[in-house]
């Protein structure tokens, strides 16, 4: 299964060829899978006959050569145990091949441009960031990441509680108290410990705790600088539960998280675009990008829109065919949207798809936080 982060989707970004187009095919593997692998087959062919037409109408050599690759790939088969989606690249002239097995289901797309379609692996690494999930309670610890979606790595430890001398009539109960409390407090301590060492080992951006809370209080204040840093939320469910509660549990949490962290980001948009700091609409968003001002580029989910591109300043526009910027002819492109965040990309800038925001539709389902 193919781990996918920003930095594999700003390096497909950065793919030029010379003088050659890229394929690009995004395939939704879960709706066919139960039909078989010539439903898969099939719906491969029918994506193929957008470039190809039902006549068979001739493409560059290049082109062709891609999709017999992706034709061979899909009919080879592939691990699919898991796979909901397929993302393939090719550049033949180029020597250029990649393919990625998603746990997350595509949208049926088959692109043949001047650089790859990069829009639905942004929107899967946007939505589906790794996470770490650490439940516990007075003897039990686990350690979960989850990335895109999927179990990456558990680990647990269980620190049986010493209770000799309970029954003891001579024990008085502070100290039987003040010995619980010495023992809790070393239980803690390693599950913080373990905690921090898987985070260094997975690198996980946000952290979700869970147990009594109680004693989710205290384990907070053991846990390491970098993780109380990364710590985004609680989590109301038991250190027994299955593995599957957790992940259920946990992704509802992170698409809360995700939710309340684009409203913030399109409150900021809103506040900036009267005083200089923001942008929004279409025609302005194309204009900053051009001018490599922005810095964060907002994107409403499933937002498309036909444009212009130019190739002598290698710039975006709403409206052609005269490039504002150099004066040349531009070349219209089907969906601007998609070139505008391959760009932001390219430039280092972050994208942020927002879904069912209504602040963001509203000024014109896009806009950008400006550098300066």
């Amino acid at each position: 299964m193919t781990s996918i982060t920003e930095d594999t989707v700003r390096k497909l970004a950065a793919f030029r060829s010379t003088g050659a187009s890229v394929t690009t095919c995004y395939l939704d593997v879960e709706s066919r899978q139960l039909s078989g692998r010539h439903e898969l087959d099939r719906g491969f062919t029918a994506l193929a006959k957008r470039v190809t037409g039902d006549d068979g109408r001739p493409v560059a050599a290049s082109v062709a050569d891609d999709l017999t690759r992706m034709e061979q790939h899909v009919k080879a088969g592939f691990g699919r145990s898991g796979v909901r989606g397929l993302a393939m690249f090719s550049c033949s002239s180029a020597g250029w091949w990649e393919v990625h097995e998603l746990p997350v289901r595509v949208t049926d797309q088959l692109v043949v441009q001047e650089a790859p379609a990069v829009r639905q692996m942004e929107e899967i690494v946007d939505e589906y960031e790794r996470f770490g999930v650490l439940l516990v309670d007075r003897q039990r610890a686990r350690m979960l990441v989850f990335h895109l979606g999927q179990l990456e790595d558990r680990s647990e430890l269980f620190d049986e509680l010493d209770r000799s001398g309970e029954d003891s009539r001579d024990l008085v109960k502070t100290r039987l108290s003040h010995k619980a409390d010495e023992q809790l407090n070393h239980h803690l301590k390693r599950a913080a410990q373990a905690a921090f060492e898987v985070q260094r080992r997975y690198g996980f951006e946000r952290l979700l705790v869970g147990g009594p809370t109680d004693v989710v209080a205290d384990l907070e204040r053991h846990l390491h600088p970098w993780l109380r840093e990364r710590l985004a939320d609680r989590l109301h469910i038991s250190v027994t539960a299955s593995d599957d509660q957790v992940r259920t549990a946990a992704l509802e949490v992170e698409r809360q998280i995700e939710r309340r962290n684009e409203a913030a980001l399109v409150g900021r948009l809103r506040e900036g675009s009267g005083g200089g700091r923001a942008v929004v609409g279409l025609a302005a968003t194309l204009g900053a990008l051009g001018e490599r001002r922005v810095d964060v580029l907002l994107v409403a989910h499933g937002y498309s829109a036909e444009g212009w591109r130019c190739d002598g300043c290698v710039s975006l526009s709403a409206l052609g065919r005269r490039c504002p910027r150099c004066g040349a002819d531009m070349v219209m492109v089907p969906d601007v949207v998609e070139d505008a965040v391959h760009d932001a990309l390219a430039q280092g800038c972050r994208v942020e798809t927002c879904v069912g925001n209504a602040d963001l539709d509203v000024v014109g389902r896009i806009g950008a936080l400006l550098r300066y």
